[in-house]
């Protein structure tokens, strides 16, 4: 009998867990794999727990070279993301030549997040709030989404419940996130741990406006859009002269 009724309490949480996934797959939007993938993130975060150390040390094992790229005491990170492109820029002390990785998955279409769910990748400048070495995308890194001109913003046209919960992570899937792959995560992970968080500064901007500006790929019906692009080409003129 307890075999039986362990048995059955083992189907029953199997069921609701499934269950669970199945009904946020069709809340998001999400692919059979992907759905699959979250699932695997779920079940390795809850059954195993690891410190930035434990993962920073990991990484390095892997990737020794990382330490000299990151050597530079107080050195800045600057991650540049181009929507457009749909690709990552990363430059970081040691690297001469600034690292590039394509987006593993995009949501949304150009033009800035403006409410909770509307699956858009925020666009603006950011920090970085937090590293995350438990994420269900296996590694992250928080985006200060919103920010006080997102704020600022969204007060004058009236809008409430912007969302938040932006990072940039690992694996394929995303919903207004920006995921690069669990390798590139790596890279990522490890050197804004190395340089310190609060010398990352990140980029989102709608497409690669160094390259020249594309009227055509600015249009919006909202009046504060122009001033946001100015603001994203100044950030990426900065950037440039690194």
């Amino acid at each position: 009998m307890k075999i039986r009724n362990i048995a059955v309490g083992f189907f029953v949480v199997c069921v609701t867990f499934v269950g669970g996934m199945a009904v946020m797959a069709w809340w998001k939007g999400l692919s059979i794999r992907e759905t699959v993938e979250l699932g695997e993130g779920v079940i390795a975060t809850k059954t195993t727990r690891h410190s930035i150390a434990d993962r920073t040390a990991a990484i390095l094992a892997k990737k020794p070279q990382l330490r000299s790229v990151a050597k530079s005491a107080g050195g800045k990170l600057r991650i540049l993301v181009f929507k457009n492109e749909r690709s990552v820029e990363v430059h970081a002390p040691g690297w001469k030549v600034p690292r590039i990785y394509p987006m593993t998955a995009f949501s949304g279409t150009l033009g800035p997040k403006l409410r909770e769910g509307d699956g858009q990748i925020p666009e603006g400048i950011y920090g970085i709030g937090y590293l995350n070495p438990n994420s269900s995308y296996y590694l992250s890194l928080k985006v200060t989404y919103p920010n006080a001109s997102d704020r600022a913003r969204a007060k004058a046209d009236g809008r409430t419940n912007l969302g938040g919960d932006i990072m940039i992570h690992g694996k394929a899937v995303t919903i207004g996130c920006v995921p690069v792959g669990d390798d590139a995560i790596e890279d990522i992970f490890y050197l804004a741990s190395a340089v310190d968080i609060k010398n990352v500064s990140v980029v989102i901007a709608p497409y690669d406006m160094r390259k020249g500006r594309k009227p055509e790929l600015e249009r919006s019906p909202l009046k504060w859009y122009p001033d946001l692009c100015r603001e994203i080409d100044i950030a990426l003129c900065g950037a440039a002269k690194l």
